[in-house]
């Protein structure tokens, strides 16, 4: 079981310090650093806030959505900065596992400031993250599915998109099965099972997804 820190004010700024290494596949050439108005730029200005517990200086980068979302982070710091793919900027953990393919905040820049982030999340209901996994696939939003299952599952549900007025599903519920839960959403002609894995204390999330047919 990893240890889970929960941040906020000084204990932030106790907790977090750390040194942010780049990731390979998209490392900056010290040479070539980003400025500040780029995304990575705008994003660690975000982020180094946070550390300082500085909302102000958080409010001159970011959205007061935004701000609120990452001062409500409730892992210690992700301590590795992943890069940026286009708009969206993700800094990742090493040192703790956390539940959810997002390992860590993903921010999206708009122009000059961080006008939404992502996160890793700590649910204690298996029928939370299947319903929360399902309205993310619902509105097409991979990040947001991220915060709550592993790649794997969220790769194979979003092989296809959802369709408003393709067939019907259906809610049944979270049933106990080996290891974990299987959450299940019938439909005309078969079903799909989100399989949970997690403990309340650790966070639940969907580690996989199968789908049967009648």
């Amino acid at each position: 079981m990893y240890r889970r820190l929960v941040l906020g004010g000084a204990a932030l700024a106790v907790s977090a310090t750390m040194t942010l290494t780049a990731a390979p596949a998209s490392a900056t050439p010290a040479s070539a650093a980003p400025t500040s108005a780029a995304p990575s730029g705008v994003a660690n200005k975000l982020f180094r806030a946070w550390l300082a517990d500085d909302r102000t200086a958080a409010a001159k980068v970011a959205t007061p959505a935004a701000v609120a979302s990452i001062f409500g982070y409730v892992y210690r710091a992700p301590d590795r900065f992943a890069g940026c793919s286009g708009a969206v900027c993700r800094f990742t953990h090493t040192s703790v596992r956390v539940p959810g393919g997002l390992d860590g905040i993903a921010m999206v820049v708009t122009g000059s400031k961080v006008t939404k982030v992502y996160q890793s999340r700590h649910v204690t209901k298996p029928s939370t993250v299947a319903t929360r996994l399902f309205t993310a696939w619902r509105r097409g939003d991979r990040y947001s599915a991220l915060e709550i299952a592993a790649t794997g599952a969220v790769k194979t549900l979003f092989k296809v998109k959802y369709d408003p007025r393709g067939v019907a599903y259906h809610f049944q519920g979270c049933t106990p099965e080996p290891k974990g839960f299987a959450c299940a959403y019938s439909y005309e002609g078969g079903a799909m099972l989100m399989h949970v894995r997690g403990t309340r204390s650790s966070g639940y999330e969907v580690s996989s997804i199968s789908y049967l047919a009648d």
